[in-house]
């Protein structure tokens, strides 16, 4: 597995999408469903493995299905 960049704002989205779809309980064919977005692709948008970008109109889809704040999928990567 690829190394979260915390400089780099795709890998930050990447990282709270993945965290708050498992804080809720959710698979990602659920995400997807709720999203109106493909598995295919929400596998994608959470792999760091993926180069390419997405756009903020996917983020506000994810962040509409997740049922939370746009912003906090912007929020910054904390360690624990």
């Amino acid at each position: 597995m690829n190394k979260i960049n915390k400089n780099n704002i795709y890998d930050t989205v990447r990282y709270n999408i993945r965290k708050y779809r498992k804080l809720k309980g959710m698979t990602q064919q659920e995400l997807a469903d709720a999203s109106e977005l493909s598995h295919g692709y929400i596998r994608e948008i959470e792999s760091l493995k993926m180069q390419s970008t997405f756009s903020l109109d996917a983020v506000e889809k994810i962040a509409d299905g997740l049922e939370i704040n746009f912003k906090l999928l912007f929020d910054e990567i904390n360690d624990k």
